[in-house]
């Protein structure tokens, strides 16, 4: 399973790498404005019409590859891998007891503390003013 997501996340990152190159390379759309009127080359390498088509259907399939790689990354990184991990995320975050010195002596008994009572909270009529 781990192979898989990581040929998903090479595939992904290629896309996207592909993606930003691409839409980088297009011209805007004032760019055909101003070879009409004379300036700039309408004849490049895609020919008199541009790689308007070639680009853009290019960039659409690049898009589509990365949206189906996050879907699939999505839906194969929230597959339960064992059955022992039932349970909320709060629960499986709880830190377990750190043990102390005292606890890793033998024959001795843990110290308890008793708990420390609370700062009575101050009334709102109390704060001072300006």
């Amino acid at each position: 399973m781990s192979t898989l997501l990581n040929l998903l996340m090479v595939i992904q990152i290629l896309s996207a790498l592909g993606m930003i190159g691409l839409i980088l390379i297009q011209h805007g759309k004032g760019a055909d404005m101003g070879a009409a009127f004379g300036s700039g080359t309408s004849g490049s390498l895609f020919g008199a019409s541009g790689g308007a088509n070639f680009l853009s259907r290019t960039t659409a399939v690049l898009a589509a590859v990365f949206f189906v790689c996050t879907l699939a990354q999505a839906y194969f990184g929230n597959l339960k891998t064992s059955p022992t991990s039932q349970g909320s995320v709060l629960e499986l975050s709880q830190p377990a007891a750190v043990p102390t010195a005292a606890d890793q002596v033998p024959g001795v008994t843990p110290a308890v503390t008793p708990a420390t009572p609370a700062a009575p909270a101050t009334p709102a009529s109390q704060i001072p003013g300006k």
